[in-house]
């Protein structure tokens, strides 16, 4: 699970055992959805630098991907040499 998914779902857990009880405060709970809601204060000067991992990693891993499946594709893998040499030890 990436640490965002994992965050988010601490935050799920802990708001549950804050709010969900009978005396439950839903005005508190309200805030505290608006506040998030709301993103990265607009003074941090990393703000623009915030991104979600989640989607950070999938990037980076097609990124990857991509690039070194083409600059190593092998397109005459039947034809390699290998095979031959294993059989002919193996006949031995």
């Amino acid at each position: 699970m990436g640490r965002g998914r994992q965050k988010a779902k601490q935050t799920k857990v802990a708001r549950k055992l804050k709010y969900f009880s009978p005396d439950t405060d839903l005005e508190a709970l309200q805030r505290e959805l608006a506040a998030e809601r709301k993103g990265a204060d607009p003074d941090d000067p990393y703000a623009k630098y915030i991104d979600d991992d989640d989607q950070q990693d999938d990037s980076y891993e097609d990124l990857y991907e991509d690039r070194y499946a083409d600059m190593f594709a092998d397109e005459d893998d039947e034809d390699d040499d290998y095979g031959a040499y294993e059989s002919d030890q193996s006949s031995r």
